[in-house]
């Protein structure tokens, strides 16, 4: 699915961000290089148009690039690591070699290891400057995320499921962990930085957790459906490792149908905040209409 036009010009300056972040981290060019071919190589960037889209709701606050820019580096740090032999062992990644089959997998895993500590060297510099609270809470959101009880936990949840069955419950939790943790943070993080009252952080907590579960819930279905020429990466790799997901648990169609609730439960989430959702209610319907 083709990313519309508002969505389209609110990327163009995350990928500036992204570039200066690089040019400024200081890292020899060796390792600069593996850095930018997986930060740098076309990714849908959905979770720092979260965060922007989120601040957009509200009148003041801080800049949320820096926290766009380091959620972003996160991620892709995971997808470096997730991609290694002893993880995913996965060859393609967005349509090319992945970056341990490029650079090797001493390179790969030290550019995954610098994409996470720059990421907060990017968001000291931003916020640590001030006594205003709400940077550090930022920072304290983006690191539980990343963490133990967040994405890495998630991964080892994944790990340890691999090649036995789980239960739904169990299944959601693995997600909600491994894929919803920074997007549920990128949401509350525009949230934070725009100094959302009680209320409306409470709101935009539910709608992210929803679309984290979403998000994944069409990753289960794109494995089983799509190809590699379209998704850019191997599919087949959950059945052929031996992973529940929502599609052995629900069927082909009972997961679209899961995944088109949760979505639409998201964007009734969204109605009270009006016309200034509208970027995030783009984002939202791209969650379950993707086709990679």
């Amino acid at each position: 699915m083709e990313m519309p036009a508002i969505l389209r010009a609110m990327r163009e300056p995350v990928e500036a961000a992204l570039r200066e972040v690089l040019d400024q981290s200081g890292a020899p060019p060796d390792l600069r290089e593996a850095m930018a071919w997986s930060l740098l190589d076309g990714g849908k960037r959905l979770r720092p148009l979260l965060v922007l889209a989120t601040r957009r709701l509200f009148p003041d606050g801080l800049d949320p690039m820096p926290a766009a820019c380091a959620l972003e580096m996160i991620h892709t740090y995971s997808l470096i690591h997730d991609d290694l032999p002893a993880m995913d062992d996965d060859d393609l990644r967005r349509g090319r070699p992945t970056c341990h089959r490029r650079f090797g997998e001493a390179m790969a895993i030290l550019a995954g290891d610098a994409l996470l500590t720059e990421a907060f060297a990017v968001l000291a510099r931003a916020y640590g400057g001030t006594d205003d609270a709400t940077g550090i809470a930022v920072v304290r959101e983006i690191a539980e995320a990343a963490g133990p009880a967040g994405m890495v936990g998630g991964q080892v949840l994944d790990l340890l499921a691999t090649g036995r069955a789980i239960s739904r419950a169990d299944l959601e939790t693995l997600h909600r962990c491994k894929t919803g943790a920074l997007i549920r943070a990128a949401v509350r993080c525009g949230a934070l930085l725009g100094r959302a009252d009680p209320r409306d952080l409470a709101i935009l907590t539910r709608c992210a957790d929803r679309l984290g579960l979403a998000f994944q819930v069409v990753d289960d279905l794109l494995d089983v459906t799509s190809t590699a020429e379209i998704l850019g990466k191997t599919p087949g790799k959950d059945q052929a490792q031996g992973k529940t997901t929502m599609v052995t648990l629900l069927g082909i169609e009972g997961a679209r149908h899961l995944g088109e609730a949760l979505v639409r439960d998201a964007l009734a989430d969204l109605q009270p905040f009006g016309p200034q959702a509208e970027s995030l209610r783009a984002i939202a319907a791209l969650f379950v209409e993707r086709t990679a």
